[in-house]
Order: C-alpha cells, then sequence, then structure tokens
C-alpha cells in the first residue's frame, strides 16, 4: 500500500476521496470508496462497529497508509479530536496547560486561547482547573477548543460526544453547528446518534462491510436502507428541538 495525497483547485469541494481502500493483513477494512465533501459543509459517518469509521479519519488526516486518492482543498488545515486522547486525566496539568501547550506546537498567541476558549463556551476559570477536575462535557469542550487553535478550515472528529451526558451533547453539538456558520467550517465527523446526524449534517457517510452509501439525511436515513448497513433493524426517534 502507499499514500496519495494532493489538493483540489479553488471552486472544488474541500475534501475528494476516490477509490480509497485500507487494509490491515490482507483484510480490507474499507474498499474504493469514493466521495466528496463540499466547502462549509458537516459530513456525518455512521455505521456498525468495526465498519471502519475510525479507520477512515485516521487515513484521512494522513495516519494510514492507503490505496486511492485523498485530495484537500489547497491551504486546508485540519483540527482533529480524536475517539480517545492517549492523556491520563489524572496527571497535574490544567486545561490551560493543555491549551497552551497545543498553542505552542501551533505558534498561536495567548490571544487565541482566549478566542477558542469563548468559541466553545469554557471560561478561564474552568480551565484552570486539573483536567481530571473536569466534567466530560467540559472535557470534550477543551478538545475541540484544541483542535480550533492555528484557525483550522477543517474540524475532524472521531464521536465528539461520546461519554458525555445529554446536556452536554447538546452544548457540543450546537457549538459545532454555530461555528460552521460563523467560521465557514467544514465539519466531518462519527457518530451513533442518528437524530443528531439527521439534525446536523448535510450529508451523511453510511459504512457497512462491503460497501457504503452516501447522500442526504433524509434519503440515507431510511429504515430500509439502515436495516441492510447495520443487518438489522434501526429506529431513531427525530428530536425537533435539538437546535437553539
Amino acid at each position: 500500500m502507499h499514500r496519495s495525497g494532493g489538493s483540489v483547485e479553488a471552486g472544488l469541494p474541500a475534501l475528494a476521496v476516490r477509490n480509497l481502500s485500507v487494509g490491515f493483513d490482507q483484510i480490507a477494512v474499507i474498499e474504493r470508496l469514493s466521495f466528496e465533501v463540499p466547502r462549509g459543509s458537516t459530513l456525518a459517518i455512521v455505521g456498525p462497529n468495526g465498519a471502519g469509521k475510525s479507520v477512515l479519519a485516521k487515513t484521512l488526516i494522513g495516519a494510514l497508509p492507503h490505496e486511492g486518492t485523498i485530495a484537500w482543498e489547497k491551504n486546508t488545515k485540519i483540527g482533529y479530536v480524536p475517539q480517545k486522547l492517549d492523556i491520563e486525566r489524572d496527571l497535574p496539568i490544567t486545561g490551560g496547560d493543555f491549551l497552551h501547550a497545543k498553542a505552542s506546537v501551533a505558534r498561536a498567541s495567548g490571544a487565541d486561547v482566549a478566542n477558542v476558549l469563548e468559541l466553545v463556551g469554557l471560561k478561564s476559570e474552568t480551565v484552570g482547573k486539573p483536567i481530571g477536575a473536569l466534567s466530560g462535557g467540559q472535557f470534550q469542550r477543551l478538545l475541540v477548543a484544541a483542535a480550533l487553535i492555528g484557525y483550522p478550515t477543517v474540524l475532524l472528529l472521531d464521536e465528539p460526544t461520546s461519554g458525555v451526558d445529554e446536556p452536554g451533547q447538546d452544548t457540543i453539538n450546537h457549538t459545532l453547528d454555530r461555528l460552521r456558520d460563523e467560521r465557514g467550517l467544514t465539519i466531518l465527523f462519527i457518530s451513533h446518534d442518528l437524530s443528531v446526524v439527521y439534525h446536523y449534517a448535510t450529508n451523511v457517510l453510511c459504512l457497512s462491510r462491503g460497501h457504503a452509501c452516501f447522500g442526504v439525511p433524509k434519503n440515507v436515513l431510511t429504515p430500509q436502507l439502515l436495516q441492510e448497513l447495520y443487518g438489522a433493524p434501526v429506529a431513531f426517534h427525530v428530536h425537533h428541538d435539538l437546535r437553539p
């Protein structure tokens, strides 16, 4: 396998993926996948466990070898929030320490840190606490804030509300949607919550072992297609009050 990449010309999608294949030990996880993500849109990536969602996210940021083409728009800057951060929550560092370390790597200023805290709705006294003292929702917003440092044009989030209570999930989802509106960000996120996907996604990419489908939520999130992808009946309730 080999890595390939590139950029697309201005006016074309933020991301164009062509015939993408990823595998390990001769076992294919993703096969000949093609899709496009328009600039300023939100793509939700869904599918059963083991379908390759996190593998796709890691491949898109260049962390895994692949066959095929991943073409990001020229000058794309990606902010990435992994499903699991390899950092112990009992480390004696504060949320502010964490953000300033990211700012140092990104060569960003203290003003940039203050700006992203305002964007995600975290107060300075909150990030002054040890990271282990933050709630699940506060910690996830801290990770989003870290991803926003350096003014990315794309946010890629692997289950950003995993392990967060319902009010915290709503806050994170509303924050991401507002950032897309206000900053013109292109957002790709992995989720198991189909009701959230239905409300916030411009398009949905459904991955399943051996095949995939892509389209707007109302066309993709149908009982028939979901049963085909998940191998069992799947139902979800659309909450009409999700948006603020």
